[in-house]
């Protein structure tokens, strides 16, 4: 899911802007951007955030079948282009649910469907074109491809979203309550299952919650603790880029250049995971750092 809809302004992060220590160089040199850009021109038009995002969803199908249906090299450029379209649009939503206010918890949820949706007929066409090369063992790549990115996502999306809810005050999925969604079952299902994974993927939050509820009345309080929670994670949130979207939109390029998809599910299901391990061990570790200096800083805060 893109960083969207529940999106504010924190106390310390300007209005509009993404923090520093969140911007991937892509992200920073071209996506957000021509986001913003397109952002800025489909505020005076009917189109509304969700319209963004079904659009970006079809530039993923898109991709798809350029991928595996346009005769090679073509189908690499023109799959490519597609699924950087789609990088565009994904921050579009957001920003233009900003501009427009309309950002909420149940648009958030919209988004990641689409994503969530469009890719999953992303890596179906990939497998079936897989099969061809290697028979039905192409099923198997990509279902351990397919559920390793989930959980690389989430893993992902929920540290930075974190990371904001601690330091700047954004407000995501997890610090809204469920009946915010009570419109619609199915996505408060949602929710719990997004948020149930995040869990796993991104343990050790409830300490830091409570000291960060805690330090709230007091501003100097509430300051020094956004401080150590900045300089714990920060470091951490800038080697997550192998975990991000705009990483996979290229290796999957280089698959497909090389004339196989299976190299980008390999890749995926091990490199990636590797990766994700690493990287959850090294965000539990740093949380553990936080609880303690908090702690230090104050002998009532609850653990």
């Amino acid at each position: 899911m893109s960083r969207r809809r529940t999106e504010g302004a924190g106390a310390d992060r300007p209005q509009g802007r993404r923090p520093a220590e969140l911007q991937i160089f892509s992200n920073r040199a071209l996506y957000h951007p021509f986001a913003a850009w397109l952002a800025l021109r489909l505020a005076s038009t009917p189109a509304t955030p969700n319209m963004v995002s079904v659009a970006g969803g079809l530039c993923v199908v898109g991709a798809a079948v350029a991928y595996t249906q346009v005769a090679w090299p073509v189908s690499v450029m023109l799959g490519l282009l597609f699924h950087m379209s789609w990088h565009i649009l994904d921050g579009a939503d957001g920003d233009l649910a900003r501009l427009t206010g309309q950002s909420g918890p149940v648009g958030e949820l919209v988004d990641g469907i689409c994503d969530y949706a469009s890719h999953l007929v992303l890596y179906v066409l990939l497998a079936l074109f897989l099969q061809a090369q290697i028979g039905p063992v192409a099923w198997f790549l990509m279902v351990l491809s397919g559920i390793s990115h989930i959980a690389q996502s989430n893993h992902f999306e929920v540290q930075r979203r974190q990371y904001q809810w601690w330091v700047y005050g954004v407000p995501w999925l997890r610090s809204t309550s469920a009946d915010d969604l009570a419109d619609s079952g199915i996505f408060a299902a949602l929710r719990s299952a997004y948020l149930g994974l995040a869990s796993r993927m991104a343990p050790g939050v409830a300490a830091i919650d409570s000291a960060l509820a805690d330090a709230g009345l007091d501003p100097e309080r509430l300051d020094r603790s956004r401080a150590s929670v900045r300089g714990q994670l920060a470091p951490l949130l800038s080697g997550m880029t192998m975990l991000s979207a705009n990483h996979r939109t290229i290796i999957l390029a280089l698959s497909m250049a090389a004339g196989s998809p299976a190299y980008y599910f390999l890749y995926q299901a091990v490199v990636l995971n590797l990766v994700l391990v690493r990287s959850i061990r090294r965000f539990d570790r740093a949380k553990d750092r936080i609880d303690d200096e908090l702690s230090h800083a104050d002998p009532n805060t609850r653990r």
